[in-house]
């Protein structure tokens, strides 16, 4: 099987300046090569900088890259998105129209003789008590439903206050190094207690694959500057940046 893991994009739906707009055509042109060549596509979260899907809209900005998600199910890819700590108040939308399956806490896959763990490892910082405090809140069904009588303008520019952009905010190196220590920690452990042979995360934004134990930890790195992603080959997992080559 060859799987595609890919994470924090962060696709904006209100692009204010050229780098987001950049950022966004790279990641389009990239995924179009994608098509036809996986098995499997694994969303490991925060590929919106914000979701929301109501009764009866989506938002519009986000059609190119639902469409290429489209492309990818239609060529015969099985898609997986796992929620982010930017994209998880998911409705019906993605997997009735696009026909991609959500697992809000995460994914186990079983193949090629190996078990792989897919996070996104917002969960597993720690550095980030306020987050994580804020992350129960903000997912509450009473919450999503408050906001779901607002007018989806409306919801959406006041998510958009709530949401803390990891995009912006800047982080010390020794917060940087924490978070990902505690992701590494957790990968860590599902390893030795040989619940996983690979562990795929993403949230920390750096691009890694190590060895731990007897198997890998992997982070599918950014599309904000480091342009990485994780890919499985029959079992072998490997880290891949898309080239200054094919960027232009």
């Amino acid at each position: 099987m060859k799987i595609l893991a890919i994470s924090d994009c962060h696709y904006r739906y209100n692009v204010s300046n050229q780098e987001d707009a950049s950022n966004a055509q790279i990641l389009l042109r990239f995924l179009k090569t994608c098509v036809g060549k996986y098995d499997l596509v694994v969303w490991v979260g925060d590929i919106f900088d914000l979701w929301w899907d109501g009764k009866y809209t989506i938002i519009k900005q986000y059609f190119p890259l639902l469409k290429i998600m489209a492309e990818l199910h239609e060529s015969g890819a099985r898609l997986i998105f796992i929620s982010g700590n930017h994209d998880f108040w998911f409705g019906n939308f993605l997997p009735d129209f696009i026909g991609c399956e959500i697992h809000p806490e995460g994914f186990t896959l079983k193949t090629d003789c190996k078990v792989m763990r897919f996070e996104h490892g917002d969960t597993h910082t720690t550095n980030d008590l306020r987050y994580q405090l804020y992350r129960k809140l903000i997912r509450m069904k009473t919450i999503r439903n408050l906001f779901a009588l607002l007018h989806p303008d409306i919801a959406l520019s006041l998510g958009t206050l709530l949401s803390r952009s990891s995009r912006t905010r800047k982080e010390h190196e020794a917060l940087r190094t924490a978070k990902t220590k505690g992701l590494k920690h957790y990968a860590a452990g599902l390893i030795k207690q040989n619940k996983a042979d690979i562990v795929i995360m993403g949230h920390s934004h750096n691009p890694a694959l190590e060895r731990l134990g007897n198997g890998f930890y992997a982070n599918c790195g950014d599309w904000l500057g480091h342009y990485s992603y994780i890919e499985i080959d029959a079992g072998i997992p490997s880290l891949k940046q898309y080239s200054e080559k094919e960027l232009r």
